[in-house]
């Protein structure tokens, strides 16, 4: 079991980050609230993990936050969610909100995730309302980042970026167009494009 890494993060394409360790790249997915709070390639990062093996493949998910990795490894025990859907979910909304939505029995805010129907929401609901109900509440984690500028040679990098991530996600790639275009002011990182147009979508 891996359960932690510290490296120097390689490549960020998101959902996927690349992080050296000693000399070994490790490949992760990761939720966007954890890209949010990452720092630049070429920086160290400390994340902790949670790895999936299956016959056909090995997966490892990064968080920047436990509270992430909690909720991803409880969505995981949900008849009908797997590691894909969790990190949707996670991308979508913050985990306090996901609690109050599960806590308040709220099937309206969890519908309008990508990849949940009804019936899943019900689901969450179900299975997680006494698991959640001892829920720390924890302060909103401020998102405010530095926004760096990016010349117009990267304009078009990062909204497409941004258009791949969404749809990595479960947007469709005509839904995630609108959302980016929507919301980038020519001046946005890739990652503060995807958090908007989320926020946009949801």
């Amino acid at each position: 079991m891996i359960g932690q890494i510290r490296g120097i993060i390689l490549q960020k394409q998101p959902p996927q980050l690349l992080v050296d360790v000693n000399g070994v790249g490790y490949e992760l997915d990761a939720p966007m609230s954890t890209f949010y709070r990452l720092p630049d390639i070429g920086q160290e990062v400390t994340l902790v993990t949670h790895f999936v093996v299956r016959e056909d493949a090995h997966h490892l998910y990064g968080f920047f936050a436990e509270e992430e990795r909690l909720l991803f490894r409880t969505l995981l025990k949900v008849n009908g969610v797997g590691p894909r859907l969790a990190l949707t979910i996670l991308s979508s909304i913050t985990p306090d909100e996901f609690v109050q939505c599960v806590v308040n029995n709220d099937t309206a805010s969890l519908v309008r995730l990508p990849g949940v129907g009804k019936k899943t929401a019900e689901r969450l609901i179900i299975e997680m309302r006494d698991k959640l109900a001892v829920w720390q509440q924890q302060s909103p984690v401020e998102l405010n980042l530095l926004t760096p500028v990016i010349g117009r040679g990267g304009r078009n990098q990062a909204m497409q970026d941004a258009i791949s991530a969404l749809v990595s996600l479960g947007y469709k790639p005509q839904e995630a167009s609108r959302a980016v275009s929507k919301v980038d002011d020519g001046a946005l990182s890739s990652e503060d494009i995807i958090r908007k147009a989320l926020r946009e979508m949801v």
